[in-house]
């Protein structure tokens, strides 16, 4: 059945022609039961009227407004030449119907206007033989124009609802595009925020080597395993330094904000801590736990864990409801640092975090998920089972090949 309806839909010409061949048909076996009572203008009409007609059906979709001017033409000619309504009519009620749906405002006015006439022109042209009041032909008239202004009406509800659905998809898709929009705005923001802070950490690491070195070449003479210290400090600086520049090059930096020509170490892993007690001191519960064996790490990885954090909590505060709770879990792992932020609140709408997420003001999620991406790391975020909000993140300690 599915199969049959896509056929019609794919298919709308060749259906409409084939009721015109029925019609055509049926009327045809008309004209030859009731030729021999007509007359010689209307037996010369009939025919290409009948046809004119079937044309409408088949044709009613391709050109409406066309087809409906040679309906009118063809119910001048039977008016003229004196050709009685025949099956072929049918054809002035789908015309009708068709211009209302979708024809031209004009179009459909005018076919609306015929139709009010139509009735009474016929009863004109060929009066009932039977004697009757004026009261009685004037309801044959209503009768016969009820169809024809039910079929407009019908129409017209038709086009109506279609402009209603057309705008509600042109809506719908002026939003995605202001959506994507405002998600390539909020990534290339939170990409120049990164670029500053990463920014400031190899600016930091430099100052410390430059520092090192200084102070090597001052105990050089005096101390050398200071000064083969400090040169162990500047090479390991030194690397790290690398590592987060090559970070940096990938990322977007606007320069929109003014340097200040003084850097100092963004936040690392051990001010996670603080960062909850700052959090339960605003009146969030956070239950905060470390596994595994602290150890240091990359100055990109330390700051990733904590914007991820900071940001986790935020979004709890803003959609987790007054009585929500959290937990921070940061898992040490061999090659990586595990992170996972829990809240047992109502959750976020599914809009915040799918295709990346955009929360509003801040595009957390987005940032979160370029943050992760930069360093080579993974991130799950979305409800928990049994209510609340999960993320959770995997960095690895070395920077993605």
């Amino acid at each position: 059945m599915q199969r049959l309806y896509d056929f019609i839909r794919r298919h709308p010409t060749g259906v409409d022609s084939f009721w015109a061949v029925f019609l055509l048909g049926i009327s045809g076996m008309t004209i030859v039961v009731g030729g021999a009572g007509r007359g010689g203008g209307e037996r010369f009409a009939v025919v290409p009227v009948v046809i004119g007609l079937s044309i409408v059906v088949a044709l009613r979709r391709r050109a409406p407004e066309k087809m409906l001017l040679l309906a009118i033409a063809m119910g001048v000619v039977q008016l003229v030449f004196g050709v009685r309504p025949t099956t072929a009519n049918f054809a002035m009620l789908v015309i009708t119907f068709t211009v209302a749906t979708v024809g031209e405002r004009w179009a459909s006015r005018l076919a609306l206007t015929c139709s009010l006439c139509a009735a009474g022109l016929s009863q004109l042209r060929w009066p009932n033989q039977d004697p009757g009041s004026w009261a009685q032909k004037l309801f044959i008239v209503v009768v016969m124009t009820v169809p024809f202004v039910l079929a407009w009406v019908l129409g017209d509800s038709m086009r109506t609802r279609r402009a209603y659905f057309d705008q509600l998809e042109e809506r719908a898709a002026r939003l995605e595009r202001e959506r994507e929009a405002q998600s390539k705005v909020a990534v290339a923001a939170e990409r120049a925020r990164i670029a500053r802070e990463l920014h400031d950490v190899v600016a930091h690491n430099v100052s410390v080597m430059v520092v090192q070195a200084d102070g090597a070449a001052y105990v050089m003479d005096a101390a050398p395993d200071q000064a083969r210290q400090a040169l162990e400090t500047i090479s390991s600086t030194g690397r790290q330094a690398l590592a987060e520049m090559r970070r940096l090059l990938g990322v977007l930096r606007t320069g929109d904000v003014p340097e200040s020509g003084e850097y100092v170490p963004q936040p690392d892993v051990e001010q996670i801590e603080e960062l909850v007690d700052q959090v339960v001191q605003s009146g969030l519960a956070v239950d905060f736990k470390i596994e595994g064996t602290p150890r240091p790490l990359p100055s990109g990885v330390e700051l990733t864990a904590y914007r991820i954090v900071q940001e986790a909590l935020t979004n709890t505060r803003k959609h987790g409801g007054p009585n929500a709770g959290a937990s921070v879990r940061l898992v040490y792992f061999d090659d990586g640092l595990g992170l996972l932020v829990e809240d047992d609140g109502r959750g976020a709408a599914h809009e915040l975090y799918e295709d990346g997420g955009a929360d509003g003001a801040g595009h957390g999620m987005i940032g979160m998920r370029e943050r992760v991406g930069m360093v080579g790391g993974t991130l799950d975020a979305g409800p928990r089972p049994g209510g609340g909000f999960r993320i959770s993140a995997l960095l690895p300690l070395k920077p993605a090949s």
